[in-house]
């Protein structure tokens, strides 16, 4: 039992003084490397400053160079540890053609990613409309797009989806128009409900002049003549103006006295 037992100490002796150096110095390299790496995408974000390059470049560009940093890190740190890394290699290249098998759709989304910063159908600050989703691009990293929609949440799209699928950029022309309606009685004069939506939109200072604002006939409802006001506005103003314009039109009509129906029902009781 005691030969035993100073079998165990003496081999648990013999692998701290081999490898505790090992891996103390890999723990030390893996810390630093991750500092110098943080250091080195601070220094890259400030020369990407600088420098002409799209917002959207830079953002895919630096995910891209910490996540190849980061790699050559790990296998600095593996070959500190004594695993010989010829043998890794070839059994990370292997590894690698299982795990790419394995995960098509990421390297779609990194294709893709490579496909938008190439061919450009939008970029950051833009609004667009993909995937079922509306918001502002907030960056295009190297497998999704981030979008920040108008009820300020965050989206994550996988860049594949995107760069294969329809995509709708509402900032492309540096305008966009603002669809709404209004319903105005039977009995109201439509030139006068025209003037009073008109001077609404004339008068908000994120509706733009030019292109013109537009009110016209959209449909005859059942209780209604329904109008169709058009103004346009900078793709980040959308959403203020479409509330905006909404609530002042109702109270620049009522101020008026122009009517806006609303369904009635009338119900008749049999007499008993």
């Amino acid at each position: 039992m005691n030969l035993n037992f100073q079998k165990v100490y003496e081999s648990f002796i013999d692998f701290t003084f081999y490898y505790g150096p090992k891996i103390i110095g890999a723990i030390l390299v893996w810390i630093i490397g991750l500092w110098l790496i943080r250091l080195l995408g601070k220094g890259v974000n400030l020369m990407f400053e600088r420098s002409k390059l799209d917002a959207s470049l830079k953002t895919f560009l630096h995910s891209l160079i910490s996540v190849i940093l980061k790699v050559l890190l790990a296998i600095s740190v593996l070959g500190m540890l004594g695993i010989e890394m010829t043998s890794f290699i070839a059994l990370l290249a292997a590894a690698g053609l299982a795990v790419g098998m394995a995960m098509s759709g990421t390297l779609q989304n990194f294709a893709g990613g490579v496909m938008i910063l190439v061919f450009k159908p939008f970029k950051t600050g833009d609004l667009i409309e993909s995937q079922g989703y509306i918001g502002v691009v907030k960056e295009i990293q190297i497998f999704v797009t981030i979008l920040l929609t108008p009820d300020h949440k965050t989206v994550l799209l996988p860049n594949g989806a995107v760069a294969n699928n329809e995509i709708t950029n509402y900032a492309t022309e540096g305008t966009i128009r603002v669809d709404l309606e209004f319903g105005i009685g039977y009995g109201e004069s439509i030139d006068k409900a025209k003037d009073v939506l008109n001077k609404v939109m004339m008068d908000h200072p994120m509706v733009l002049k030019s292109p013109e604002s537009f009110v016209g006939v959209n449909g005859l409802g059942d209780s209604s003549v329904n109008l169709a006001v058009r103004p346009y506005t900078e793709p980040k103003n959308y959403w203020e103006v479409y509330f905006d314009v909404y609530e002042q039109g109702k109270k620049a009509l009522d101020a008026a006295g122009i009517e806006i129906p609303f369904p009635q029902r009338v119900i008749h009781s049999p007499k008993t």
